[in-house]
């Protein structure tokens, strides 16, 4: 369970953070590097998801959908100074109880 966890987080952050990169490029005038280390960080992204132990494939991406939400928002109020207001946090929950039916729910 924790290295579930742990690997979700760590391809948030790599597909948050590439994309990010990619947007300060695109959007904000950075240098073009901004963009290929963001391209990159998002192709890690795939192999980090990859290492999860679930076996579907679109079970994984499923629930990793929830987390990543979470994670967006986190990500906004640190690095773009947005606090999150009450309908993100709800929304956010919602997300995460889907993801934890996806994931954990009985099946045979």
């Amino acid at each position: 369970m924790i290295s579930a966890i742990v690997l979700f987080i760590l391809a948030g952050l790599a597909e948050i953070g590439g994309g990010y990169l990619i947007w300060q490029w695109i959007r904000e005038g950075k240098p073009f590097f901004w963009g290929i280390g963001g391209g990159i960080i998002l192709a890690f992204y795939g192999v980090i998801a990859a290492f999860q132990a679930f076996p579907s494939f679109g079970r994984v991406y499923a629930a990793y959908g929830g987390v990543f939400i979470v994670l967006s928002i986190l990500w906004g109020w640190g690095m773009d100074k947005k606090t999150p207001d009450f309908y993100d946090w709800l929304g956010a929950g919602i997300c995460v109880i889907g993801t934890s039916v996806i994931l954990f729910a009985p099946r045979e």
